[in-house]
């Protein structure tokens, strides 16, 4: 896809806070420290669209990128660690679990995991939950230029498995720095995104 704008469309906490404009959304979830933003700005070829920090949690609320004037990508607080105070971390999990299952134009969740590592149990919890709620969803495997050529294939089986699934081609493997694996997310996107 050729992304030819992009506009911050605002931030939310609330359904009375969302974009009025009714188009297609395709949300971001994953870990705090999985390169949400990173990737986000990798894909809409902009270097500081989305924030990104050195700081787990930074995301706090949902941030609306409007793309091409004909979709948004929706940045989630990502769950797991994040420095922030407990009292803000225990009103994410309504808000996002409230957007995720009442937002009638969301259109599927890339549910991002950490490449150089395992599935953790909120990754396998989320994409349980995800599953059970029938909310379509990609799995992406973040930051695989960190990991050795020789051992990536090893790697998709290990995640695999802990995410029960049977092919580890389900999951795309991607990096932000490298931009390997962008094209056959787009991919994915565009169907997604496509008319119903």
């Amino acid at each position: 896809m050729r992304v030819t704008s992009v506009t911050f469309a605002g931030s939310a906490t609330s359904p009375a806070q969302y974009p009025k404009r009714v188009l297609p959304e395709v949300a971001f979830a994953g870990r705090s420290n999985v390169g949400k933003s990173s990737l986000i700005n990798r894909l809409l070829g902009r270097r500081k669209i989305a924030w990104v920090s050195r700081t787990p949690g930074r995301t706090q609320v949902l941030n609306f990128y409007l793309v091409n004037d004909r979709f948004y990508f929706v940045d989630l607080p990502g769950y797991g660690y994040a420095a922030v105070p407990s009292r803000v971390r225990e009103t994410w999990g309504p808000m996002i679990e409230g957007y995720l299952k009442g937002r009638p134009t969301l259109r599927g969740v890339v549910l991002l995991l950490d490449g150089r590592h395992p599935p953790q149990a909120h990754d396998v919890a989320t994409r349980a939950w995800l599953a059970q709620e029938r909310i379509g969803h990609l799995l992406v495997l973040t930051k695989i230029d960190k990991v050795p050529r020789g051992k990536r294939a090893a790697h998709l089986r290990e995640a695999a498995a802990c995410l029960g699934l049977s092919d580890p081609g389900l999951l795309l493997p991607v990096s932000a720095v490298t931009g390997e694996g962008e094209a056959a997310l787009w991919k994915a996107l565009e169907v997604a995104l496509a008319p119903a």
